[in-house]
């Protein structure tokens, strides 16, 4: 063999290798970016073995009371979430109550007072109530006043009541309230009040109509939904990628797959913010393996309190996925965002903050979201 050949072969080999090389390397590159394994303390001591004693001097030998989790059950998680990330989250304040999302409100309600010739039970006003609670696409509700607290209730076995209303929301994001679903609002209010043997006081149909067309201009108006995208520059994302990063903000999975959210700091309230990927990955049999490639952060405005600062955190949120995840922050239309493009809409929204609050109707409130829903 000449040399030649045998150069030509050397040559040969040698880009082989580098395109073997190259290929591995793309590869890699390219590959969904997976959860890194939890770090361990190195400070930590190991746990000592204890060994059995039956000497009762043996005072080093811990009670099984003292023994960290033995009384205590499996280590704990929320929501899939190890306790050591779930410290990190906000925690709702510990005198903090859950508030009543649906109670009758004349600002946002066609309300129909009910008052029965004598006392009813909670029981017979329950086995009274209409099997649905809705009028076409409108909630409804009947409310009974309690003596004892003093308040508006939905009745509960073991009372007894003198008073009940009736009430069907005006508008919501499906529309206003139009003659058709107040007619079936009269319907199940009249049939309740036949079963418990009262009377109901029904509004004019016409200026609750009208009433309602005010309210759902108001509300297209004023409603508010932002949703930006988080997209990958290079290299893709996997579910528990994602989920790893997101957990060290403070979100945690929701409801639905492929869903986290950030709890608000009170209890019973929204999420402050949202943030979703595609639910066939967050679905899929093999998860690291499902390349993810865009993120939607979201803000429903209407539904988080203004003392939150939902859109303060929703881009100190995106700055801190673009930074940790090597993505890029764009509009729905996938055009990127600089960070001055965010200045004029945190204005606007001040404003209309300003408008919700001029109408009773403050972001957060129990009517803002019943209305903004």
């Amino acid at each position: 063999m000449s040399n030649l050949q045998i150069s030509l072969a050397v040559i040969g080999a040698v880009l082989l290798a580098l395109i073997v090389a190259y290929n591995a390397w793309t590869t890699h590159r390219n590959a969904p970016r997976k959860a890194q394994p939890p770090e361990r303390d190195a400070s930590a001591e190991p746990a000592q073995r204890l060994e059995p004693a039956l000497d009762e001097s043996e005072a080093s030998v811990p009670t099984v009371s003292h023994v960290h989790g033995l009384d205590h059950g499996p280590e704990p998680s929320i929501h899939g979430v190890d306790v050591d990330d779930a410290l990190h989250l906000p925690v709702p304040p510990a005198h903090a109550s859950p508030e009543r999302w649906f109670q009758l409100d004349p600002l946002i309600d066609a309300i129909a007072p009910i008052v029965p010739e004598q006392p009813v039970s909670g029981e017979a006003a329950l086995v009274a109530l209409p099997p649905t609670r809705r009028a076409g696409s409108k909630p409804f509700a009947i409310e009974a006043f309690n003596d004892a607290s003093g308040q508006w209730e939905t009745p509960v076995p073991g009372q007894r009541y003198r008073a009940f209303q009736a009430g069907v929301q005006l508008a919501n994001r499906m529309g206003a309230l139009n003659e058709i679903e107040f007619s079936e609002f009269v319907m199940k209010a009249q049939a309740f009040a036949d079963a418990i043997n009262a009377a109901p006081e029904f509004p004019d149909m016409l200026q609750e109509v009208a009433r309602a067309r005010e309210l759902d201009q108001f509300a297209s108006d004023h409603d508010a939904q932002l949703a930006f995208q988080l997209r990958a520059r290079q290299a893709a994302w996997s579910p528990g990628y994602v989920q790893q990063n997101a957990a060290r903000l403070g979100f945690v999975p929701g409801a639905l797959p492929g869903r986290l959210v950030l709890p608000a700091g009170t209890a019973g309230q929204p999420p402050v913010l949202g943030l979703g990927y595609d639910t066939q990955a967050a679905l899929s049999d093999d998860p690291e393996q499902s390349a993810i490639r865009e993120l939607s952060l979201s803000l429903d405005v209407a539904h988080v309190a203004r003392a939150e600062q939902p859109f303060a955190r929703l881009r100190q949120v995106a700055a801190a996925l673009c930074e940790s995840m090597d993505g890029v922050l764009c509009d729905q239309n996938g055009n990127p965002l600089p960070a001055m493009a965010m200045d004029p809409i945190a204005a606007d929204l001040e404003q209309l903050y300003d408008q919700l609050d001029g109408r009773d109707l403050s972001a957060g409130s129990p009517q803002a979201r019943r209305l903004f829903s």
